[in-house]
């Protein structure tokens, strides 16, 4: 951490809680935000400063909102804090572990406790007040990066297209919309060895509930024993074939849409990664997997 974030992070607090608020600061991580473990009132919180850019996909207000109901469902940190327009955010500390995909094979039970945080967020009866259509999405993620100096991976619109099977497949076939995540990575899972919490509501909304764990199962590289055991948690029990099949098909379908998030932070000189090899990592793995025999089994489980 720079003194130059140092510096900045202290003086948000300052600025936020003036005496109450502690002296120092230590950079957590963050891919497109800066985070920080601060004091405030004598323990420790959590500060988030934006990054440059979000906002031009990033709401604010609707994000604080639901960082607030998924506190309230139990399944995420108590917001002390949310500016709707700055999108300075303060949260209380969670002592627990940032996972990661190895820790999610190496700790014991961490998979199932995962399947059960969304079943507790997919059951609180909250209403987020963003609808997170992936294909509207998709639209409007092309629209922004049409207005930017990047290319898109060879034949993107080509599996766009291709990708129309699964839009008629879930228009047919829709599940009651749930309050989902949406975005959730390894780092976006603390795990004190009895819960998993959840943080980052930057892209929550109403969702297909399969989006979540299709989601996470990519981004922790689940094995098919590991689906297995998230499956089982969250059903209690066996998955019927057509939830099943919205997981698998979702697994592509988040790798779609996150390419050209890639795509973006590459455009907006995001230093936190090699956002290009991210994208075309991103896109080949979509490919692979629409590509496998059992896509087409899962889709027409749908």
């Amino acid at each position: 951490m720079t003194q130059d974030e140092t510096r900045q992070a202290v003086a948000a607090m300052a600025r936020l809680f003036g005496t109450r608020a502690g002296p120092g600061a230590v950079r957590l991580g963050g891919l497109t935000n800066r985070v920080f473990r601060v004091e405030l009132d004598g323990g420790p919180a959590v500060l988030r400063i934006p990054g440059d850019g979000t906002a031009e996909y990033i709401n604010r207000a609707h994000e604080a909102e639901t960082a607030r109901l998924a506190a309230a469902a139990g399944v995420s940190p108590g917001v002390i804090h949310a500016d709707p327009l700055s999108g300075l955010m303060v949260t209380r500390h969670i002592d627990a572990v940032t996972m990661t995909p190895a820790l999610f094979a190496a700790r014991d039970g961490a998979v199932a406790r995962a399947g059960e945080a969304f079943r507790r967020l997919h059951r609180s009866g909250a209403v987020f007040p963003f609808r997170f259509e992936l294909f509207a999405m998709i639209d409007d993620y092309l629209a922004i990066l049409a207005t930017k100096d990047v290319a898109l991976p060879s034949g993107y619109h080509d599996v766009v297209r291709e990708a129309d099977a699964v839009r008629a497949a879930l228009a047919r076939a829709p599940l009651p919309l749930a309050p989902c995540h949406c975005d959730p990575l390894c780092e976006n899972f603390l795990d004190d060895g009895t819960r998993m919490w959840l943080v980052d509501w930057e892209y929550s909304g109403m969702n297909d509930p399969m989006w979540d764990l299709g989601d996470v199962s990519v981004e922790a590289a689940f094995t098919p024993t590991q689906d297995e055991a998230l499956l089982a948690a969250y059903f209690k029990g066996e998955p019927a074939p057509r939830d099943h099949g919205r997981m698998v098909i979702y697994k592509a379908m988040c790798d779609l849409l996150w390419t050209l998030w890639g795509l973006i932070q590459l455009a907006n000189a995001n230093p936190a990664d090699d956002f290009r090899a991210y994208a075309d990592g991103r896109f080949a793995r979509c490919k692979a997997l629409m590509e496998q025999p059992e896509f087409a089994r899962h889709l027409a489980a749908i």
